[in-house]
């Protein structure tokens, strides 16, 4: 157990501990209070067996428990005098700052018959732990629960991916926010010899429940206590982490510390196996909780109990192991040197914030991890094989069926890259309206664009799928950029989606489809970040989905699309308004002068005068904004970058056999923008757009194949245009 112990003037400093439990072994690393070497009770009252929340039954259970541990804490305290023995005769044995392990009868612990007689100072000989094998695999265990926590997870697992030379087994107990954003991420990821097992923090509520607890992480901050019933019989031994660390050094460091005191270790896990640590801790929780109302430091003040009545459980290692970083540690104690630094705690509510003499260079060291290519981690171990997977098998597979000699290859490698990917990587709260009219704003950007997303929260009061195509560093600064704005962190209903930069094309259609596929609602309305929705449109929309009977037909409403040049613009607050501005010649129907064939079948002249919704017909590079049922078919990620992503996907909807019909009273304005770096590549790149030509007409062999004679039309139209 990896913790934190008090001074004789109550103030914090750090160490390390290890704590045996019945069926797992774990390293676990919390904010604990001891006073002077002791730990310190949650109550100040003693135990009171005659309380009336005491049955016979609970009594003689309690009087059954002392008596086990008393017979194991006497057979410990054998053992601890034979290795104190045995390691004071050893070569190069140092007397100066010895973790000790702390008896109830002996107070401080200072009787030599109870050293642990562990070096535990700072010195190089610390470091010098037992070889952990080179292919053994490292089990680590995190609590995680919510959109905050998951975040928190990523940058841990940078730091320990970073350093780590082994295979890793990650056994995640998170509720089912944090599964599905870092089930995701970790599949996306894709990294060598890591292996991640989810168990459902949710099911474990009624396990802690029963504790009153004002800790701000709430319920899961108990849920460590329950770790030996939650993870697998056969798990013998685990590291548990907080969500707030960052490593320096390879946690196999720290794995073989099980490896060092095995013999110890075996032992008790033994006796507590019989002394059934679920009863104990439960026992001990009881009745603590008699004289106070609830916990404060959450699972941290039962462990805190439970080691006061029960000291032979833990063994404490150096506090460089838990360099915690919060306003009353002398964490500058644990270290002298770089070299030192093993684990970097970030356990105050404060975090980057908080007062230490060296806290520039533990937040350097943290903004490192936290800013750190994840694609770079992606990295084999050496002469230890992976296991089989299916989704990497096919990856490959695919990937060598390509040509690499083809001038087109990049283009076509594009369309197999897993893209890593973050979801609601900001807190979401929505639930769709219950008359299942709800609709989507659907859209993607990358850094460039991020000005636009206040206007469009102004514009768009309704639910909005974003899909962010970022860099690590980058995905910080769009959060800082997220927490400075009242109008963004006034939207609970705004899903975030990081995928992170990879390749040299932006894959605008695989932005999409993350953004599609994590919609919540039975409609969505597929727009671009560049244009601003009329105000009013959530609600015009809805109503339309009942007019038009979208949840049984398969219609696409088409929003038409106009532009200004004008980066102020006094926005149109009704039709009648956009109409004058149009004629004035402030507004445009949208690429009429370098791309009308992509909206002219909308007709903007019957527009202007229509009261009811109309149909329109496909015409070929029809690319029009529509709003959809929720299972309308994905973009084909093929299209990257510029040229012909929306097209395809209109082409796809056609051969579908949707209908296309303009909303009368509906419009979006593009507003103006520098030229993306893939439409300058478009018009510059000869070869570039020999390879847009080829992708073309690929897709529409395609679509003949799967939608036969009637897709003859789609090569026939693009031959007339």
């Amino acid at each position: 157990m990896l913790g934190i112990c008090r001074g004789r003037r109550k103030f914090l400093a750090v160490s390390l501990t290890l704590l045996c439990i019945p069926a797992v072994t774990w390293l676990y690393l919390f904010a604990g209070s001891y006073e002077d070497g002791k730990p310190v009770s949650l109550s100040p009252l003693e135990s009171q067996p005659h309380s009336p929340r005491y049955t016979a039954s609970s009594q003689r259970e309690r009087e059954s428990l002392e008596v086990r541990v008393r017979e194991v804490e006497e057979e410990n305290r054998a053992l601890r005098r034979q290795l104190s023995l045995a390691q004071g005769r050893a070569p190069g044995h140092r007397r100066g700052n010895h973790s000790k392990t702390y008896s109830m009868e002996e107070g401080t612990g200072d009787s030599e018959n109870l050293r642990a007689g562990i070096v535990a100072g700072n010195s190089s000989e610390c470091g010098q732990q037992p070889v952990v094998e080179k292919c053994e695999t490292i089990h680590v265990a995190i609590v995680c629960a919510g959109y905050n926590a998951s975040r928190d997870v990523v940058t841990l697992v940078k730091s320990v991916l970073f350093h780590r030379r082994n295979p890793l087994h990650f056994h995640l107990i998170a509720d089912s926010i944090a599964e599905q954003i870092l089930a995701t991420l970790f599949q996306t990821w894709m990294v060598p010899a890591v292996r991640v097992d989810f168990y459902n923090a949710d099911e474990l509520k009624s396990e802690v429940s029963w504790i009153p607890n004002k800790h701000y992480s709430g319920i899961y901050g108990l849920m460590k206590l329950v770790l030996t019933k939650t993870l697998p019989a056969n798990l013998e031994r685990v590291i548990v982490l907080d969500t707030d660390i960052t490593f320096a050094t390879d946690i196999a460091e720290l794995w073989a510390v099980f490896h060092k005191f095995k013999g110890v270790i075996l032992l008790l896990l033994d006796k507590l196996r019989k002394m059934k640590w679920e009863q104990m801790w439960r026992l001990t929780a009881e009745r603590e909780l008699m004289g106070m109302l609830s916990t404060s430091l959450a699972d941290q003040d039962i462990f805190n109990a439970v080691i006061k009545q029960n000291p032979f459980l833990v063994y404490q290692l150096p506090c460089f192991w838990n360099v915690q970083l919060s306003d009353h540690t002398r964490s500058e104690q644990c270290y002298r040197d770089v070299s030192d630094l093993k684990v970097i705690h970030w356990n105050s509510p404060k975090k980057l914030r908080v007062k230490n003499k060296h806290v520039e260079f533990f937040r350097n060291l943290y903004l490192t991890f936290l800013e750190y290519d994840g694609n770079l981690l992606r990295r084999e171990l050496f002469g230890c094989p992976s296991e089989a997977d299916v989704n990497s098998e096919n990856l490959q597979k695919q990937l060598s069926e390509l040509d690499e000699d083809d001038l087109c290859y990049e283009f076509r490698r594009e369309r197999f890259t897993v893209h890593r990917t973050h979801l609601y990587f900001l807190h979401y709260e929505y639930e769709s309206a219950s008359d299942n009219t709800d609709v989507t704003l659907v859209a993607q950007l990358s850094m460039d664009r991020l000005q636009m997303l206040e206007a469009i929260c102004k514009h768009w009061e309704g639910p909005i799928s974003l899909a962010l195509y970022l860099s690590d560093a980058e995905a910080q600064q769009f959060l800082r950029y997220a927490q400075g704005s009242e109008v963004l962190m006034g939207r609970h209903n705004v899903a975030y989606h990081i995928v992170y930069k990879e390749g040299q094309f932006y894959p605008v259609n695989l932005l999409r489809n993350v953004a599609m596929k994590h919609v919540g609602t039975p409609y969505m309305f597929l727009s671009d970040i560049d244009f601003l929705p009329m105000y009013g449109l959530y609600e015009y929309l809805r109503k339309s989905v009942i007019q038009l009977d979208l949840a049984n037909t398969k219609k696409a409403m088409i929003i038409p699309a106009f532009e200004t040049l004008r980066y102020r613009l006094s926005f149109p607050k009704s039709k009648a308004e956009l109409l004058s501005m149009l004629d004035m010649g402030t507004l445009f129907t949208f690429r009429y002068h370098v791309w009308t064939k992509g909206h002219a079948p909308t007709n903007f002249a019957k527009w202007r005068t229509a009261t009811t919704p109309y149909r329109v017909e496909w015409e070929a590079d029809f690319e029009p904004y529509v709003v959809v049922r929720r299972d309308c078919p994905e973009y084909d990620r093929r299209f990257v970058g510029f040229g012909w992503n929306k097209v395809a996907h209109i082409m796809e909807l056609d051969a579908q056999e949707y209908e296309f019909t303009v909303l009368p009273n509906a419009y979006m304005i593009h507003m103006p923008h520098a030229p993306s770096f893939d439409i300058t590549k478009f018009r510059s790149n000869k070869q570039y757009r020999i390879c847009l030509k080829t992708l073309k007409e690929e897709f529409q062999q395609d679509m003949s194949r799967r939608y036969g004679f009637a897709a003859l039309k789609y090569l026939t139209a693009e031959n007339n245009s």
